[in-house]
């Protein structure tokens, strides 16, 4: 059992509703506070004279500079297992080319996917680590990952063995997902239907016996898959017994309402959610997940956050790192801009990247400062949290710690 602090703020993000809107008086700030940790979990939260006075011999990690403390970030929607490169259809897409002239010229996802399979697995695990790496220097130390760029049983197993491996090689939370429903791939010879079909028979089966993943996502919109046919999909899948979560309503309303009808764990992207779909999603346990990367990478309007919020969804926000449509893969600048946007309180945002986004994962256990939660936080040399959001991603996280244990 050690002590770790003092810290001039200790924001808990303690007592904080799961669903909708924030104050930011509502947030628990405790000045010149300091963290208990033991057994990987937090013990206690307090003053931190106060409660080194209640353990006279405890040991303490002593704070030295002025820093405030967060609970650790979880980004719960990222594709940063690729190989290649797309410079070029972010170039074509600003000069006005469409995305269907981009994908005719041969940019677009089928050519992360070639990408991806020509890559060999040292490749691909060396430039995953390297994105993990860099995410948890910005103080996220959960991140699911997707697979999506193999598409046929061999490498939608690859890099879902990539990511078992990273686990391997990385304190942070790896959270798999198998997203063979990406779109149909170019060189398979059948329906939409037919491949939906060929990932439930082929691909899902051994994926649950090598245990590469519990969740399976897909994309329902019309370059990719149509709502019928995926909730089809979906339901047989829950029938495997897989969590699912869903690409919804990115360019067209509609199949948000799917992901709340089958239960999915989440609903990503929203930027065309209407409002009574909105309210739809309210009343749901399904988290809306709001991907501001991709708006910005796109050009498109984002997720109506503030309209979620204020209907009562529990909003999350993630970064959707991949190299098409987000390239950025900062978290904390695209949140900071959405936040400026969309009108959301700092609580608002700081719950959408802690708390909210790791129920997106199932992972209750996280993303507060809490006696008994995981003991993972991030510390930012700064005498006010504020300017965490602020400084809009410049400020960089100074410490990052897992399970007590700090790792940068």
């Amino acid at each position: 059992m050690k002590l770790i602090g003092p810290f001039k703020q200790v924001v808990t993000l303690a007592n904080l509703p799961l669903r909708g809107k924030l104050s930011d008086e509502q947030l628990e700030i405790i000045e010149d506070g300091g963290l208990i940790v033991s057994q990987n979990k937090i013990q206690k939260v307090g003053n931190f004279e106060a409660l080194q006075s209640e353990y006279p011999n405890i040991e303490i990690e002593r704070i030295e500079e002025e820093q405030i403390v967060l609970p650790a970030f979880t980004d719960s929607h990222t594709h940063i297992c690729f190989g290649g490169n797309r410079a070029n259809d972010f170039a074509m897409r600003n000069a006005g080319k469409t995305y269907l002239e981009i994908a005719e010229s041969g940019g677009g996802i089928w050519s992360s996917v070639q990408h991806t399979r020509n890559a060999s697995e040292d490749e691909l695990l060396k430039t995953l680590l390297e994105r993990i790496n860099f995410l948890i220097a910005l103080g996220i130390t959960t991140i699911e990952i997707k697979s999506g760029y193999g598409l046929d049983v061999e490498n939608e197993l690859k890099m879902l063995r990539i990511i078992k491996k990273a686990q391997q090689k990385t304190n942070a939370t790896l959270v798999p997902t198998c997203l063979s429903a990406h779109l149909k791939p170019r060189d398979f010879e059948g329906s939409n239907q037919d491949y939906l079909q060929y990932i439930l028979t082929e691909i899902l089966p051994k994926v649950r016996e090598e245990n590469l993943a519990k969740r399976v996502d897909i994309f329902i919109e019309k370059s990719a898959f149509l709502p019928e046919e995926s909730k089809v999909f979906l339901l047989k899948t829950k029938d495997l017994g897989f969590e699912i979560t869903v690409h919804a309503d990115q360019f067209t309303a509609g199949s948000s309402r799917i992901a709340v009808e089958v239960g999915a764990k989440s609903a990503d992207h929203l930027e065309a959610t209407v409002d009574e779909d909105i309210e739809f999603l309210a009343q749901s346990e399904t988290v809306a997940t709001a991907l501001p990367g991709a708006s910005l990478g796109l050009g498109e309007k984002f997720t109506p956050a503030r309209k979620l919020l204020d209907a009562g969804a529990i909003l999350a926000i993630a970064s959707d790192w991949n190299p098409g449509s987000a390239p950025m893969g900062n978290l904390i600048t695209q949140a900071s801009i959405l936040a400026t946007f969309e009108k959301l309180t700092t609580a608002e945002v700081l719950a959408g990247i802690t708390f909210r986004s790791a129920f997106a994962l199932g992972l209750e256990d996280r993303g507060k400062l809490e006696s008994g939660l995981k003991a993972d936080f991030v510390t930012f040399k700064t005498d006010n949290f504020q300017n965490v959001l602020y400084n809009q991603g410049s400020l960089k996280a100074d410490n990052v710690y897992v399970d007590g244990m700090k790792i940068k």
